[in-house]
């Protein structure tokens, strides 16, 4: 029997690459993000059950409103993967644009607890599902310039965290996956769509790929329904954590 997955971002990175995954196993797919061309030409490409919703995670009113909608059987849902998620800029806090820090907020956070709270009813009333929430290692370890995307990183990790604990007993599984450097087009939106920048930041390393979160979610979402994954962090074997920094003032 066919599964449904809603993924949330899907027309680059980590959501395309959940998408063609569980596509070729054969599943249901509810499919989300800003730019109908790019969600229309994903579904082209992969046929099979396909619905499409264009919207921006960051408006209330459409994603509950889209959801609601949803037809049968596409209203099932069993595995959501929140997504959907961006950076803005790499400077200190100092000078950082409200502006962006604004947009990750209504995005990485806001955007994620709506589709959560819409979703998650159904799954409570089924008597299963899994929340994947992607998450990423910034919300474990701080790094200049980490400002405010670590921080809303480190909320879906708690965020995931609680909803596990409101959860207990219901069937419904959480998942919180907390990838290092991979190489999508993260860095092209965080450089503002410097695609020379964002190259010259993975040059001489391998990085992870989005096939590999995509695998990982998958080995999560594929285990036993008594068998819940907490959360995963993974790095490239080109990334690790450094020491802590210190600043000396100049001694005469």
């Amino acid at each position: 029997m066919s599964k449904t997955i809603f993924i949330t971002g899907a027309t680059s990175g980590f959501g395309e690459a959940c998408a063609r995954l569980f596509a070729r196993e054969g599943w249901r797919l509810v499919l989300t993000g800003r730019r109908a061309e790019r969600l229309a030409q994903l579904a082209a490409e992969l046929g099979g059950e396909v619905h499409l919703l264009v919207q921006d995670v960051r408006d209330r009113q459409r994603v509950e409103q889209d959801i609601a909608d949803l037809p049968a059987p596409f209203n099932e849902i069993n595995v959501l993967v929140n997504n959907a998620g961006l950076a803005l800029g790499l400077g200190p806090a100092q000078t950082a644009d409200l502006d962006h820090w604004e947009q990750m907020v209504d995005t990485n956070i806001k955007g994620l607890l709506y589709t959560t709270r819409f979703i998650l009813p159904g799954m409570v009333a089924r008597g299963r599902g899994h929340i994947v929430n992607l998450g990423s290692v910034a919300g474990n370890w701080p790094y200049p310039g980490g400002n405010v995307y670590g921080a809303s990183k480190a909320f879906v990790k708690q965020f995931s965290h609680n909803l596990r604990a409101d959860v207990l007993g219901s069937g419904v599984r959480v998942t919180n996956i907390e990838p290092g450097l991979a190489e999508t087009e993260f860095s092209v939106v965080r450089f503002s769509g410097d695609q020379e920048k964002a190259d010259q930041f993975y040059r001489g390393l391998k990085p992870l790929t989005a096939e590999d979160i995509a695998n990982i979610v998958h080995w999560a979402v594929m285990q036993p329904p008594h068998v819940n994954i907490n959360r995963i962090e993974v790095m490239p074997v080109a990334q690790s954590c450094g020491p802590f920094a210190i600043h000396r003032d100049e001694v005469a």
